[in-house]
């Protein structure tokens, strides 16, 4: 839709539209017209630099607001050297925290020597109880505040804080309202995240995200679509489809529509090559979803499937709804379907409470299912959640030990399991120049394992197929097959 609007068209004298997007595009007019004045002004265009903290969901949202700004006027930079600077973040650890208020020290002394500069803050931290009156209190400099259930508002936001040097602050405790056909501007040209749905209701004991990011909304089957589709038309091969637990897609609906039969509709899209989707949660993994993606041509052969511990007494006290047994009959169930299938997990190492009888059932499970890969943490209490009141933690020595065997475990799975595609021809979707090597592009496999191999900028955005000539534990040097 965005593509079709001419913002030089909007009357920005009139009173601002009440429905949405159509507000959203008033504001951006504002907004271009501001962009306008600075550019007489300084002789240039004013420029943004935009940065995420976190996970798929912070980044898709970033490429949103990146979307905004540039159809406005702004051009972006590389760094914070910027008139504009947005942080978008992440709140799942502490120390996600502690970084950006590290950042904003460095940014404060930058901001004194760019008196315009602006700096804006949203994301999952701003929901955060406590986080506003701290920033309003030792961080008073910066000037836009706002979280995760008004994103599609930034434009309306952006303008406030071009017409005013006070903080702005906009912070709702949820909402249920998802705006479409706002302005994206994607880091890739062939791939794409696509949001299918927000929010959480799990409540695992460890975590903050449905705090921060409110209760779970599917947005239309029809949008989702509609958009996979422009993306395709644009050249995208690939989309990951986004959401806290995608299995739990659509069942607000009436009648209710499946995650499995969303991919149904989603595979049908010419055009479209490769269909990625986070995160699984255990408990929701279906036989339908595992039969729709064992038949599927389109959908990749890698699941995403968090453990985060092999003890069922850990496990009910992380309130994660299943039990170590029932977590490997159901790999065993996806091993039968799809034999050739890439399982990779989360685990945390030293959630309260946990023995050493916890942690060798959690090896016992890394044993048994053989991940391709895992993300491995050590537990650190977050505060507003419900295991960061138990009193059990976990000697810091303890659970370093614990992480360091746990991972030597999990790196030789790995290798082990990666060294069977030596030598088979795959096929790989090439992202990028090779950062270390400009002779070597680098891509994804189906499985989504790393392959550098030669070749130039012109391979990029391809499915090409590959022999794997080697293979270094964690990702592989590869050959172009021609002919």
């Amino acid at each position: 839709m965005y593509h079709e609007i001419d913002l030089d068209k909007i009357d920005r004298n009139s009173e601002p539209p009440t429905e949405e997007p159509a507000r959203q595009y008033y504001f951006m007019a504002k907004c271009r017209e501001w962009v306008r004045e600075f550019e007489q002004k300084h002789g240039r265009r004013p420029c943004f630099f935009a940065q995420t903290f976190g996970c798929q969901m912070n980044a898709r949202d970033t490429e949103k607001l990146a979307g905004i700004l540039q159809l406005v006027g702004f051009e972006e930079t590389a760094d914070e050297q910027a008139d504009f600077v947005v942080y978008n973040t992440c709140t799942v650890r502490e120390n996600a925290n502690n970084r950006v208020y590290g950042r904003l020290g460095y940014l404060h002394n930058l901001k004194k020597k760019r008196p315009g500069m602006r700096i804006a803050l949203c994301g999952c931290m701003m929901q955060e109880p406590g986080v506003i009156e701290k920033l309003k209190k030792s961080y008073r400099f910066v000037n836009l505040v706002f979280g995760t259930h008004n994103i599609y508002k930034f434009a309306e936001l952006l303008a406030e804080c071009c017409e005013t040097e006070q903080m702005v602050v906009d912070v709702w405790e949820a909402s249920d309202q998802i705006v479409e056909d706002l302005p994206v501007q994607r880091k890739y040209p062939f791939k794409s995240g696509v949001n299918i749905m927000f929010g959480c209701n799990n409540f695992c004991s460890y975590c903050i995200v449905p705090y921060v990011r409110g209760r779970e909304k599917s947005r239309e089957p029809k949008e989702i679509l509609r958009e996979i589709e422009k993306l395709t038309a644009d050249g995208v091969v690939e989309v990951m489809l986004l959401g806290q637990n995608v299995n739990s897609y659509g069942r607000t609906f009436q009648p209710p529509v499946t995650f499995a039969n969303l991919l149904e509709e989603v595979e049908k899209i010419e055009g479209l090559s490769r269909i990625r989707f986070m995160t699984s949660h255990p408990k929701d993994l279906s036989d339908e979803l595992i039969a729709v993606m064992a038949r599927s041509k389109k959908i990749c052969r890698h699941l995403h499937l968090p453990l985060q511990s092999g003890s069922t007494r850990i496990l009910q006290a992380m309130n994660r709804h299943y039990s170590k047994e029932t977590y490997l009959t159901l790999v065993e169930k996806v091993r039968k379907a799809i034999p050739d299938l890439a399982i990779t997990t989360d685990i945390i190492v030293g959630f309260p409470g946990e023995t050493e009888e916890d942690f060798q059932e959690t090896m016992d499970v890394v044993k048994r299912v053989g991940f391709d890969s895992a993300f491995t943490f050590i537990y650190s209490p977050r505060s507003n959640t419900p295991a960061a009141a138990i009193k059990e933690q976990v000697p810091e020595e303890i659970v370093k030990d614990r992480f360091d065997r746990l991972l030597t475990s999990v790196q030789e799975i790995a290798a082990q399991k990666a060294q069977k595609l030596t030598g088979s021809v795959q096929k790989v979707l090439v992202e990028c120049v090779n950062d270390h090597d400009a002779s070597l592009v680098t891509g994804k496999l189906d499985n989504n394992s790393t392959v550098h191999l030669p070749g130039g900028a012109e391979l990029i955005g391809r499915i090409i197929d590959v022999r794997l000539e080697e293979c270094r534990g964690f990702y592989y040097y590869g050959k172009q097959m021609i002919g």
